[in-house]
């Protein structure tokens, strides 16, 4: 009996034995299958999770092709800033700046110089951005940008002239970069920003890349934009062809010469620039940079989801309380919400969608009987891509449309391509060559 019980033992431990063994082996095998099938570390596809930083980070890098900017000191200046914060941000991008124009201003040559100078422009601009509008710092360092931006195409030695523009009891700003050898027979590059762009900025986004292929441009802010909201405090309109047709009025007293014009829009833009167009049979062609259809709706993509389902039950003041809190956590809406309050004029958040919906292409598209070319991105952040579809279908009296998709694979998936310029300027300007051949 003793004896049994001894071997009953030694089998049960052999087996307890097995089993561990059994188990470590295993163990270790699944650890071998993991480490080998292991994927290869990848590179990252977001500078930040939030996406106002991380859009406004790619805008920055969008101007190093035009030389606006230089990877090293976009990634330098990146790696200090926390997402959200606001302070921090204008900090950070205000040094680069102030260190690029001092370096600038300490070379020698001439393009070494300027480049540096339209570097610090690009790091200034970037810098203001999440500001307050009522914070004294956005108007100083705005004057900055403007300042170290001319003084760097004067080095350059860039063919430029600013045009005062009459509008009423204000003054707009155009300027007038004409490409050398041109004969007039290719059409004039017209472009106008959105939102939140300023005038300076559309010389990296179109006005060089015009330039180098031969095409004269010019470039103009209405009101809401630029220099116009921060130093005549005039907002924006929806009749968008008031100021842009005062803009040609005042080109063609300067430049008599008649020529095809192509107008194009940059995000917001791609509202404004059609709008225009629907009225002002001068414009030849025009392009959505990215399409802009209808702003109420764009708003309601962007806002929180119960915000439609509370405006169509006209709850009113629930919504108002909605975004006042949500504003305080999330800062692509605190944003919008402050930027919309100082360039169209807007007190109370719920407005916002009241005012919006007045910059609609759905009651003016039919009136566009020019070509039109679609710019849109496969996951831009703002506007739905049923949008384009939906202004393409509109488009009923154009003399052509086309409608360019941007995919992810391509890389021109982002509002308005960033991060992708040659990519959207190849399609640009390949259309125009087509529609308009000099």
């Amino acid at each position: 009996m003793i004896e049994n019980r001894k071997n009953i033992q030694s089998g049960w431990l052999t087996v307890r034995k097995n089993r561990l063994f059994l188990i470590i082996g295993s163990a270790l095998l699944i650890l071998l299958f993991i480490w080998l099938v292991k994927p290869v570390p990848r590179g990252i596809d977001r500078f930040y999770a939030d996406q106002p930083y991380h859009f406004n980070t790619l805008r920055a890098f969008g101007h190093i092709p035009s030389g606006g900017g230089d990877t090293a000191e976009i990634l330098g200046t990146i790696q200090k800033i926390k997402q959200g914060e606001e302070e921090s941000w204008f900090t950070e991008w205000e040094k680069t700046g102030a260190r690029v124009e001092w370096m600038g201003r300490s070379l020698t040559n001439p393009t070494s110089r300027g480049l540096a100078l339209l570097r610090a422009h690009n790091y200034y601009r970037t810098a203001e951005f999440f500001l307050d509008p009522d914070d004294t710092r956005r108007s100083k360092v705005f004057r900055k940008n403007q300042e170290v931006f001319y003084e760097g195409l004067n080095t350059l030695k860039v063919d430029y002239k600013i045009i005062k523009v009459p509008y009423g009891e204000h003054q707009l700003k155009a300027i007038y970069f004409p490409a050398k050898g041109d004969d007039g027979k290719k059409p004039l590059i017209v472009a106008c920003g959105g939102y939140d762009s300023t005038l300076e900025e559309l010389y990296f986004v179109i006005v060089k890349p015009a330039l180098d292929r031969g095409y004269s441009t010019l470039i103009y802010e209405g009101p809401g934009q630029g220099s116009i909201i921060r130093e005549q405090n005039l907002i924006f309109t929806h009749e968008w062809e008031k100021p842009t047709g005062a803009v040609l009025d005042e080109f063609y007293n300067q430049y008599s010469q008649k020529r095809k014009i192509v107008l194009i829009g940059m995000s917001m833009g791609g509202y404004l620039a059609p709008s225009a167009a629907a009225f002002d049979n001068r414009i030849d062609g025009v392009v959505a940079f990215d399409q802009f259809h209808d702003y109420q709706e764009i708003a309601f993509h962007v806002a929180p989801g119960i915000v439609k389902h509370l405006y169509n039950l006209d709850f009113l003041d629930a919504i108002n309380l909605l975004l006042k809190l949500k504003m305080k956590t999330t800062p692509n809406l605190r944003w919008g919400i402050r930027n919309a309050q100082w360039t169209m004029g807007v007190r109370e958040p719920i407005t916002i969608f009241d005012v919006f919906s007045k910059y609609t292409l759905k009651t003016v598209s039919a009136n566009i009987k020019s070509d039109v070319l679609i710019l849109a991105g496969e996951k831009d952040h703002f506007m739905p891509l049923s949008h384009a579809v939906d202004f393409k279908n509109a488009l009923t009296n154009a003399h052509s449309v086309e409608l360019r998709v941007f995919t992810e694979e391509e890389g021109g998936h982002e509002h308005c391509q960033l991060g992708a310029s040659h990519l959207w300027q190849g399609v640009f300007f390949d259309w125009v060559e087509k529609r308009f051949p000099g």
